[in-house]
């Protein structure tokens, strides 16, 4: 099973690495990818509920997540202006109530547009959300049934789990239902079609920089939200 599905690891590894720096090496991310394949095989043994495949590609995303935040692999002034954009993002929406622009976010930095859409840029969009990094609330369950797990919980987990999967999951639908139409249709096209930044553009009918930036914001406005 493994042998048959290691091209599987291959594919999500290449998928996850075209939205991260060029710093992130390829190979650590499929080395992570193989011991997620091993380690869904291993647990499918013991509760084959769902298709394979479906249910590995969850363990293979997990691992490289995972391998990601150990690696530390954002320089601390990404995470910096990231955490900077987020707090004037949430600053900006709750004085506004409503989303705000990208001149309000600037405004509200106290720095230029060209300069918050450089913040942007700088992030590349590559910024991990966690279960422990939500509400308090949500924090303490996640950490009960698996600390530290990436949002991308295994089906097969036990019903705590799955309830605690739920909940991220509601949370992140009503966070994505707030944003802006163009942010949106951007995430659909990147997550859910699996376009790459030049094919998105083309769709948008913009440059593959802009869409790196769009693609940031929104992730940045998910994180705001998620954790007010």
């Amino acid at each position: 099973m493994v042998a048959r599905h290691a091209g599987l690891v291959r594919k999500l590894a290449l998928r996850l690495a075209s939205r991260l720096p060029s710093s992130v090496d390829l190979d650590d991310l499929v080395q992570a990818g193989m011991m997620g394949l091993l380690d869904a095989v291993t647990r499918y043994r013991e509760v084959p509920t769902a298709q394979f495949e479906t249910y590995a590609t969850q363990r293979i995303r997990g691992a490289m997540l995972d391998e990601l935040r150990n690696l530390d692999w954002a320089p601390r002034t990404v995470r910096e202006r990231g955490r900077k954009v987020e707090q004037g993002m949430r600053a900006a929406a709750q004085r506004l109530g409503r989303q705000p622009t990208e001149a309000e976010v600037a405004a509200e930095l106290e720095v230029s547009l060209s300069d918050y859409q450089s913040m942007l840029q700088d992030a590349h969009g590559a910024q991990l959300l966690y279960a422990d990094e939500l509400g308090s609330t949500l924090e303490e369950r996640a950490e009960s049934a698996d600390e530290g797990s990436p949002l991308e919980v295994s089906s097969t987990a036990d019903p705590l789990k799955a309830l605690v999967t739920h909940e991220l999951r509601e949370t992140l639908v009503r966070a994505i239902e707030q944003l802006p139409e163009r942010e949106r249709l951007l995430l659909s096209l990147c997550y859910e079609q699996g376009l790459n930044l030049k094919e998105a553009g083309l769709v948008l009918n913009v440059g593959e920089a802009r869409v790196c930036q769009l693609r940031s914001q929104a992730i940045a406005r998910l994180r705001a939200s998620v954790r007010r």
